[in-house]
Parts: structure tokens; sequence; C-alpha cells
């Protein structure tokens, strides 16, 4: 062990360099807290640059989720209907007893294509939104299923 009034060479290549006193050594190497200090630091921008990234990961897997169960809830159907124009707004209603299944709304065509579907049992496809006071239905394709809409008779011992 070196004592504090030795001197130690301090070139690399063993040839006699500059010999240094053990307290200055000790300074220019540096204090045992500050290696520890200057690890903690750098612990500390490790974390500080990992946990955002955590965050942003487990918020992008919630969102990728809300977006499936919406997906879910919206996802592609058939109904069939008669199209009907009330207040405005094109609506499917049943063909039995002529309420309304759902507000109709174009998909990849104009509102006005219904127009030529009013009075007419249809089958529409499209995707289900069951949000609100009324559900909507966003139609992609309209097939006619007979001219006419008109209230069916229920079948005979049912009334």
């Amino acid at each position: 062990m070196l004592g504090i009034t030795q001197s130690v060479v301090v070139n690399g290549n063993g040839e006699e360099g500059a010999k240094w006193h053990l307290n200055c050594l000790t300074l220019v190497i540096g204090k045992p807290q500050m290696r520890r200090v200057s690890k903690l630091i750098a612990v500390a921008i490790i974390l500080a640059a990992w946990i955002p990234r955590t965050v942003v990961a487990s918020q992008a897997q919630s969102s990728q989720a809300k977006r499936a169960e919406q997906k879910k809830r919206t996802a592609s159907a058939s109904l069939t209907g008669c199209v009907d124009q009330q207040e405005g707004q094109y609506v499917l209603v049943d063909d039995r007893d002529l309420k309304v299944v759902a507000t109709l709304q174009a998909e990849g065509f104009p509102e006005e294509g219904f127009a030529k579907h009013v009075g007419q049992k249809v089958t529409i496809r499209g995707t289900n939104n069951p949000e609100g006071t009324r559900a909507i239905f966003k139609v992609r394709s309209i097939e006619t299923v007979a001219e006419t809409c008109s209230p069916q008779a229920a079948p005979e011992g049912k009334k």
C-alpha cells in the first residue's frame, strides 16, 4: 500500500514519467465518492430515458384495445327491412310492425341513393353503430328484396 508521502509513476508504458504525489493522483483520477455519484447519475439518465418509453408503449396498447373493441361493435352486418324517410332522414323499418330499426347513412354513395328504395323491402350491408338512442347503420350496399313493403300478417296461431 502506498503512503501519502510516496510518489507514483503515472505514465502507462513503464518508463519514467511525471511523478505525482498520492493526493494529487487521487484528484486527477477521481475520488471514490465522485465515481459513485457519476454512476448514480448514469443510472438516473438511463431510467429517465426508459420510463417514458414504457408509459408510451402501455398507452399504445390501451388505445389498440379500445380500437379493437370499437371494431367489434361496428363489425360488418346485414339487415332486412323497409326503407322509409322520416324527419329528413332515411331509416330502415321492421317489415312486420313498421318500427324504426336504424337510421341509414350512405357510405361510398350519395344519401340520395336511398330515395329510389323508399317503400321497398331491402337487404342492406354495412356496419352497425348501436350508440345513441337509435342505431346508425352505415350502408355500403342495398339489394332489393321486394318492390313493396307492407306489414306482414302474423303467422296463424300467433296473434
